[in-house]
């Protein structure tokens, strides 16, 4: 019989409030082979998709585990692994077409990790995987920006919503490749954020953006990112970038949108990001990711980069995580909150 370990899952998705939402779990230590890695995992991020995933989820027979950003020890390596050894520290994301990082013991594709940053903590490193890939990936892979430092100097890019766990990193990373940064966000604690990250502008998304950009004698924006409502932001980003120009989201929209209408005269791009893509699709450039991460471990470690964690929790059990997907649900969040330390159902 299998070694029975430690995680966190739920059976159908409830509300965060209802205490089956997250319970704790036993279930079967698995064994790395091809190209997995089996890691033990010491942090946890929890993100939009976790509770978006959890809340509308349909009842299994089997546990349902979540969890798409970990730092961990590399327990067992895979006879097809290249570039990973038992004991070492990585960081990654995963896939949502396996059971996540909610448990001790996790079984991920190498192809999908990276070594974890040397000069920051296992809590600021595990903060970083999902956003940073679907940051660099919105930036650089979607539209046609280099990913070098200082590569795009005289670039504009406006970034809808730059207080989350997405727009904190990409705010730092289109710094890093040399764009001038325009970004939205309201409340004082937000605004300070953004700027602390790196912002050059930062617009009140509560009154006209356009206004605003004309107030500052802002023109010529060539990229623009949505990481909130792209029913609500993809008209007025429409209006706003230039002839020619690109734009970039993550968030699926609710209701048709007038796609000719709206980008056609100007011959904007318009492309989806979604980080889970690649490990879906299977697709020939997956290991890409584990790429992505080795680069952001190094600008992590090297400070071009700032971990976004901003709240730490310790002991990784089902009530911190329903506090978690609580917290992130409130859409209030600054940056990225996570879970620390053993698995620990008391």
């Amino acid at each position: 019989m299998n070694e029975q370990v430690q995680a966190i899952g739920f059976y159908k998705g409830l509300p965060i409030e209802d205490a089956s939402s997250l319970i704790d779990l036993k279930v079967a230590r698995q064994t790395a082979a091809g190209y997995d890695l089996l890691i033990k995992v010491k942090a946890v991020s929890v993100n939009p998709v976790d509770t978006k995933t959890r809340q509308s989820h349909p009842e299994t027979e089997i546990p349902t585990i979540l969890g798409f950003d970990a730092c961990g020890i590399v327990e067992e390596v895979g006879d097809l692994v290249k570039g990973f050894s038992v004991g070492d520290s990585a960081f990654y994301a995963g896939t949502n077409q396996r059971p996540g990082s909610d448990q001790a013991y996790q079984l991920v594709d190498s192809r999908l990790v990276a070594q974890a940053p040397k000069k920051i903590s296992i809590e600021e490193a595990a903060a970083m995987p999902l956003t940073s890939l679907t940051a660099w990936e919105s930036l650089f892979e979607r539209m046609p920006l280099v990913a070098k430092k200082d590569a795009n100097t005289g670039q504009k890019i406006l970034i809808i919503n730059g207080a989350g766990g997405v727009g904190s990193i990409a705010i730092q990373l289109a710094k890093w490749a040399g764009l001038t940064v325009i970004t939205t966000a309201s409340r004082p604690e937000t605004v300070e954020w953004v700027k602390k990250m790196g912002a050059d502008v930062v617009l009140d998304y509560h009154h006209s953006l356009e206004a605003q950009l004309k107030e500052q004698k802002i023109q010529n924006i060539k990229f623009g990112v949505i990481f909130q409502s792209t029913d609500a932001y993809l008209p007025k980003l429409a209006k706003l970038i230039a002839p020619e120009g690109y734009i970039t989201s993550i968030v699926e929209n609710e209701k048709p949108l007038p796609m000719g209408g709206l980008l056609k005269a100007k011959s904007i791009t318009f492309a989806w990001e979604f980080m889970f893509t690649k490990s879906i699709y299977q697709t020939e450039d997956m290991a890409s990711q584990g790429e992505i991460l080795s680069q952001v471990a190094d600008l992590l470690d090297q400070k071009e980069l700032q971990s976004t964690l901003t709240l730490t929790l310790n002991t990784i059990n089902a009530q911190n995580l329903r506090r978690a997907h609580e917290l992130v649900e409130s859409n209030k969040m600054i940056g990225k909150l996570v879970i620390t330390g053993d698995f620990n159902a008391k």
